[in-house]
């Protein structure tokens, strides 16, 4: 009876709804001998909670002095600011780039579609100058007779 009440805090402990007395309950049923075979998997799970509560750490730490940290700011600081700098000026100059290669692509476009043009107005034209020539014979033709 009492592992399937386990078993439903153990239920609630992983789906994060369980109390802190729930939590304790488990705490204390865990570290017992009586532990029942089907959960003696989760045992050492909450044997090693509670023996890592009362961890401390005793090692020292070296705190540096108040200069070296400044200094090393200092130069963080303006590293970023010469970065920031540095991605503006890129992305300036580039997009000034892709407009001017832009602007060219234009140009070379609309200097095929003159140079076509050109070309469909000297053949018009050779066609009016054999249109003026046919004016000119029948004229004569006419003024002749």
């Amino acid at each position: 009876m009492e592992s399937d009440k386990i078993e439903k805090i153990i239920e609630k402990y992983f789906e994060a709804t369980s109390t802190v007395a729930e939590e304790e309950t488990l705490r204390n049923y865990f570290s017992k001998e009586g532990v029942a075979t089907h959960l003696e998997q989760y045992a050492t799970m909450f044997q090693y909670f509670s023996t890592a509560k009362e961890e401390k750490f005793t090692k020292q730490v070296p705190l540096e002095t108040i200069t070296s940290v400044t200094k090393k700011g200092f130069n963080f600081k303006w590293l970023s600011i010469a970065a920031a700098g540095l991605l503006m000026f890129g992305i300036y100059f580039g997009k000034m780039y892709k407009e001017q290669q832009d602007a060219e692509y234009a140009y070379q476009e609309t200097k095929k579609a003159m140079n076509l043009l050109a070309q469909n107005f000297s053949r018009g034209t050779e066609k009016v100058a054999y249109l003026n020539q046919f004016e000119e014979t029948k004229q004569k033709i006419y003024n002749g007779k």
